[in-house]
């Protein structure tokens, strides 16, 4: 990941940045740019949002990156993964709060991923945080319980996590990452 030093960026520079094939994030004027994230990360991206794709109820869509969540006027994030509500369909980026984010660790983003992306996304008021760590082979399931996350579950390999947020469905962290 790298920070660039000259700021603050503001999410207008998002609409003129170049498209060179890396991720732009802007969080409270700090331009976050990562490189193209490989291939157990792009396969578990696949797995995940078709999984959730299959088992969403009518009305939410599973999008994923890169695709803006724009928060607030000074934030843009793309989560891996995200789950809007049935009640936001913007065209152009999701403003309301996420009824799921989901972020695959990398070497380059862990750090972001699992400090300071977790305090926007519980800031925010996304209900439902996961993050899954391709090394471990973990699932880690936040939830936004009054205003705070708490730690739901954290599943290994091939046991079954059982959903209920943002809708009833079956992951399993060593299937999202197989090879085909």
């Amino acid at each position: 990941m790298e920070t660039l030093e000259s700021g603050p960026y503001t999410l207008a520079y998002l609409d003129i940045a170049p498209d060179d094939g890396r991720r732009r994030e802007i969080i409270d004027g700090g331009l976050y740019v990562t490189p193209s994230p490989s291939r157990i990360h792009q396969r578990a991206v696949v797995q995940l949002s078709s999984t959730l794709n299959v088992a969403r109820p009518a009305g939410f869509e599973v999008l994923v990156a890169p695709f803006d969540y724009r928060p607030t006027s000074k934030r843009s994030l793309q989560p891996d993964v995200l789950v809007c509500n049935p009640d936001e369909h913007g065209a152009k980026h999701a403003k309301k709060p996420l009824a799921l984010a989901v972020e695959i660790l990398s070497p380059s983003t862990k750090m972001l991923d699992l400090l300071l992306k977790r305090g926007v996304y519980e800031q925010a008021g996304v209900r439902s945080y996961w993050i899954l760590d391709p090394d471990k082979v973990t699932l880690t399931v936040l939830e936004l319980v009054d205003g705070a996350y708490l730690e739901r579950d954290v599943v290994a390999g091939e046991k079954v996590f059982e959903a209920t947020l943002p809708f009833p469905v079956q992951v399993i962290p060593a299937e999202l990452l197989r090879a085909p």
